[in-house]
């Protein structure tokens, strides 16, 4: 018999970076009301969002981030959904799952709704194997198992960090791509989880994604995007590329595959082209980068991790072009901010009964 108390009720926020009423949570609410919401409202904070009733959330907007952060509010986009790291930060909770507001409930192949978040909450819980491949995938999904072959020393895993979920209908897809495809729909559900292996980058999508924040949440920074930056539409392509060498080095697993949600519209093709135009190029410096990347041996935290890979960013890849400079000064003050924002919150998070007076 199912529990009534949704899985992680109290220990998981959703956070939702949006310029628009949010009507698309009237959808979600049988499986998001539970849960306490960060909604992140970009562009002019005089709008005033709605949000449906019966749901518990604190809503900041860019007044709020100028406050709470002061000159270190610098580090957070303007005009472009990367703003969302921003709910990561004051978030207290141990978990955060993030979406778009253009994301809908999908259904499964039976024509049931798919309760995304429930799925994230299973990945998260269960371990990773980056470190050796299992061929039915995620060992630790029922009806599956280690095949023969794999080494028992092995089959603990490690914890998993990141679940990264999929998308029906409306690809995640570069300009190039949407241009050449502008019909193209994604209409395959495949029932599969795995473990990305150590050592392989992947495009991470923050549309449809889950973290433990406790494992990895001062490398969810999301890039300096949008206005007044000379790119968009890589802020979470940049953290994906930061958590996974950072996974790495610290023993840490990301799981990609189910759940998915029904993205429901395609953004301009024309417009993304402009914003990803200098990107499509800086990727392929960038990814050597992190692909040939190690840290020192003092890197234990992942706030030490960070701000060293800020120090490679700003050496190597500040060659490319000076927003890489700019962008490593801002990942410095981003760890500064989550920091001012979560004093000692490892130590605190192991104390049973919260954090001490």
């Amino acid at each position: 018999m199912a529990s009534s108390t949704p899985a992680l009720k109290d220990e998981l926020d959703i956070v939702i970076p949006t310029i628009r009423n949010l009507d698309f949570l009237e959808m979600w609410r049988p499986f998001f009301e539970p849960y306490h919401l960060i909604i992140v409202q970009d562009g002019d904070p005089s709008k005033t969002i709605k949000v449906p009733e019966g749901f518990d959330y604190e809503l900041y907007n860019r007044n709020d981030i100028n406050k709470i952060l002061g000159p270190r509010a610098s580090c957070i986009s303007f005009k472009d959904s990367a703003c969302r790291c921003f709910g990561y930060m004051v978030s207290k909770k141990k978990y955060i799952y993030t979406i778009d507001d253009d994301c809908f409930v999908a259904k499964d192949p039976s024509g049931a709704d798919i309760n995304a978040l429930e799925q994230h909450i299973k990945n998260l819980l269960c371990p990773s194997t980056p470190n050796f491949f299992n061929t039915l995938y995620d060992p630790f999904r029922d009806g599956a198992d280690f095949v023969r072959g794999y080494p028992f020393s092995l089959r603990e895993g490690v914890p998993t960090a990141v679940s990264h979920g999929l998308w029906l209908n409306i690809p995640d897809y570069d300009a190039p791509t949407q241009l050449v495809k502008p019909l193209e729909r994604n209409t395959r559900y495949v029932d599969t989880v795995m473990t990305i292996p150590k050592g392989t980058l992947f495009p991470m999508c923050g549309m449809n994604l889950a973290f433990d924040r406790e494992l990895i949440g001062p490398a969810m920074y999301f890039g300096l995007m949008g206005d007044g930056q000379p790119i968009g539409r890589y802020d979470d392509m940049w953290a994906g590329w930061c958590c996974k060498v950072i996974c790495d080095h610290l023993g840490l697993g990301i799981k990609t595959g189910l759940p998915y949600i029904y993205h429901s519209k395609a953004s301009n093709p024309f417009v993304n082209l402009k914003k990803e135009y200098l990107g499509i190029f800086w990727q392929e410096e960038i990814i050597p980068f992190f692909q040939s990347h190690t840290f020192s041996k003092d890197c234990a935290s992942v706030q030490k991790c960070y701000v060293e890979l800020s120090k490679q960013v700003k050496e190597k890849l500040g060659k490319v072009d000076p927003y890489f400079v700019k962008l490593a000064d801002a990942m410095v003050t981003w760890i500064e901010a989550w920091d001012m924002l979560n004093p000692a919150s490892k130590d605190s998070a192991k104390l049973p009964n919260g954090s001490s007076k």
